[in-house]
């Protein structure tokens, strides 16, 4: 085993332990703001699309959340029933539809975000530690 291992352990012991304690935290700010963990990350990709477009299809939301099609079917179907998103039907192709915030929809992940605020800064410094103590050539 080289030298440097036990120090890349114990950072990568401490980045997956505040990466946890991140999505802990952020589980409970959603609730706080009156949504599910998996309805907040819905509200996050679709307002943090690729491109600054601040709306998603189903499709592209499968491959962010890293979910299934029925899953993410169900999921944007509750949102909608919710109030939180709505669905507008692309112009050039009746089978695309977009799908963007509602001003509810922003209200609360607007909310969540802010509350994890210090969490991002916290979990920012900690990755540039870990990348700064990297190994040579890696």
């Amino acid at each position: 085993m080289r030298s440097d291992a036990p120090t890349e352990f114990k950072q990568a012991a401490a980045f997956r332990a505040s990466l946890r304690r991140f999505h802990r935290i952020s589980e409970d700010a959603a609730r706080q703001a009156g949504l599910t963990p998996r309805r907040h990350l819905l509200l996050l990709m679709i307002k943090g699309a690729p491109g600054g477009a601040e709306r998603s299809t189903v499709s592209e939301l499968c491959e962010r959340l890293q979910l299934a099609q029925s899953t993410v079917t169900e999921l944007v179907q509750r949102a909608e029933d919710a109030g939180l998103v709505r669905r507008t039907q692309a112009r050039d192709d009746g089978r695309i539809a977009y799908l963007t915030l509602t001003p509810e929809g922003e209200r609360r992940l607007r909310s969540v975000h802010e509350h994890l605020r210090p969490e991002r800064e916290s979990l920012t410094r900690i990755l540039r530690e870990v990348e700064g103590h990297r190994p040579a050539g890696r």
